[in-house]
């Protein structure tokens, strides 16, 4: 008997980049502005556009949100995460992706932020969607 799902044509699975940018024990967060999770802290990252890699995406996305630039190229792949129910707005596949930067730069939040800051990696406050499991994932590669 084939199994059942709760996905159906009509609904398209969207994909997604997220970075972790570290530096100097230090993890980078946006504060949404929009729901879901308007007010809490996530990851920079966003939708892959039509014609974009999911890594020029993630670049894109990290300096669009937090006025930081770090060129594709330097994005180095932690897995993809693709569990079902893992945002509540539908079936959305993220790539992520991580780098280091030698020092902090200070960000500047933009489309999606309302805010954007450093935060210890030690500290760190409680985020939205699964991104608590792409940042461990991303600290034990």
């Amino acid at each position: 008997m084939p199994a059942t799902t709760t996905e159906t044509p009509d609904k398209p699975i969207r994909l997604t980049a997220d970075v972790v940018l570290l530096a100097a024990r230090h993890i980078l967060l946006i504060e949404r502005k929009w729901a879901p999770f308007e007010g809490r802290w996530a990851l920079p990252g966003g939708h892959v556009d039509s014609g974009e890699t999911s890594r020029a995406a993630g670049a894109r996305e990290l300096q669009e949100e937090t006025g930081i630039t770090v060129p594709a190229a330097d994005l180095r792949l932690v897995r993809t995460f693709d569990a079902p129910g893992r945002d509540p707005r539908g079936r959305y596949v993220s790539v992520a992706y991580t780098a280091t930067l030698p020092s902090l730069i200070q960000p500047t939040a933009g489309t999606d932020a309302a805010s954007a800051r450093w935060w210890p990696l030690d500290m760190l406050p409680d985020l939205a969607f699964d991104h608590a499991e792409i940042v461990a994932a991303a600290r034990n590669r």
